[in-house]
C-alpha cells in the first residue's frame, strides 16, 4: 500500500509539470556529448500573476505571454567529480539561429524554449538533455513554501526606483524579497555579471534548504515545496519528475560556479549594448564540458 500511494503521489506531481517542445531535433543539431546537461531558465513572463500580485511582487507591469530569459544558466553534471554550472549573460551576443546575431535573450521572445534551446546549443557546443523553466511568480511561490530563505549580502542593495530595498547582513528572504534579490543589476557594481552570481549563489542556497534535514523531516513543508515546484515549473515533454529531483541533488552536492569567459562590451546599431564572449577561451571551456571534463582552473570566474 506504501509503494501505490508514493507511485500514486510520483504520479501527481509529473502530471502537475508544465510542458513544452523545448528540445527538438533540426539539421545538424550536435549529437550526444558525455555527461548531462540541463538548461534553466529564468523567464519574466507575468502569465499566471493577477494584476494585484504582478503589483506585490513589483514585476513592472505586464508583458507579452513568452517574456524574455532574464536568467539562462547551463548544469552540467558529470559521471565523476564536482557538477558546473554555469551562468549565460542575458546580453551574450551570438548567432540567434535564421534571425542573425543579437542578444542571447532575444531567441526566448523570438521563438521561445525552442529557439532558446538551439541556439544555446549551437554558441556552446553542448547537447541539451534537459529543459526547467520557471517564471516570476513561482519562483516567488518556491520560496515562501520553503518558509524563506536566508542569504549574507556584504553590501546593501538600495534600488529604490525598481523597489529592491535589502540590507547587508544575513536577512531571510521571502518570496518577494527573493525576486528582487535574484532580479537586480541595476545598484550593483558590475550589473548583470553580479547579478548573475546572486542567481547562482541563490539557487545553490534553495536546493540547500529543500535537501537540508529540516525540510525533508517536516513533511508538510516538503510537500507544499515539492507540490509547488511541480505546478510552477516548465519543462522539455520527454522530462519528468524523477529527473528534476536529479538536477536538485546535483545542485546540492560539489558545485563549480562559474560563468562564460567575458571578453568585453560592443555598441551595436541593432541590439545595442552586447556583452562579447572571449572567443578563445569561451572555446576551451565549454570544450572541457563537452568531454565532461572539468573546466580548467584559469577559466573559472570568481564571484
Amino acid at each position: 500500500m506504501l509503494l501505490v500511494a508514493i507511485g500514486g503521489v510520483g504520479v501527481y506531481l509529473d502530471r502537475s509539470l508544465h510542458r513544452t517542445a523545448a528540445l527538438v531535433d533540426y539539421p545538424g543539431r550536435i549529437g550526444d556529448t558525455p555527461g548531462t546537461n540541463w538548461l534553466i531558465v529564468g523567464s519574466d513572463s507575468r502569465v499566471g500573476l493577477t494584476p494585484e500580485q504582478q503589483q506585490t511582487l513589483d514585476t513592472g507591469g505586464d508583458n507579452a505571454s513568452t517574456g524574455l530569459s532574464d536568467t539562462i544558466m547551463i548544469l552540467h553534471i558529470t559521471k565523476s567529480g564536482p557538477n558546473t554550472l554555469v551562468s549565460i549573460p542575458r546580453d551574450s551576443y551570438v548567432p540567434i539561429p535564421g534571425h542573425g546575431r543579437d542578444k542571447i535573450n532575444a531567441a526566448f521572445a523570438i521563438g521561445g524554449p525552442a529557439l532558446l534551446a538551439q541556439t544555446v546549443e549551437e554558441a556552446t557546443g553542448l547537447h541539451l538533455d534537459h529543459y526547467a523553466e520557471i517564471g516570476f511568480g513561482g519562483f516567488a511561490g518556491v520560496v515562501d513554501a520553503l518558509g524563506g530563505i536566508t542569504m549574507c549580502l556584504d553590501q546593501p542593495i538600495n534600488d529604490a526606483a525598481h523597489g529592491i530595498v535589502l540590507p547587508a547582513g544575513c536577512s531571510k528572504f521571502n518570496g518577494g524579497q527573493a525576486l528582487g534579490y535574484v532580479r537586480e543589476r541595476y545598484a550593483l557594481p558590475l550589473s548583470d555579471l553580479d547579478r548573475q552570481n546572486n542567481q547562482r549563489n541563490f539557487m545553490e542556497a534553495v536546493m540547500s534548504k529543500a535537501t537540508s534535514a529540516g525540510t525533508l523531516a517536516n513533511p508538510f513543508r516538503l510537500w507544499s515545496f515539492i507540490n509547488r515546484v511541480a505546478g510552477s515549473l516548465t519543462v522539455d515533454n520527454g522530462d519528468h519528475i524523477w529527473n528534476l529531483a536529479a538536477m536538485a541533488w546535483a545542485l546540492h552536492g560539489k558545485l563549480v560556479s562559474t560563468t562564460v569567459p567575458v571578453g568585453g562590451f560592443e555598441n551595436t546599431d541593432s541590439s545595442g549594448n552586447v556583452l562579447l564572449w572571449d572567443h578563445d577561451k569561451a572555446s576551451r571551456f565549454f570544450g572541457a564540458l563537452a568531454q565532461d571534463q572539468q573546466i580548467p582552473a584559469d577559466l573559472v570566474a570568481k564571484d
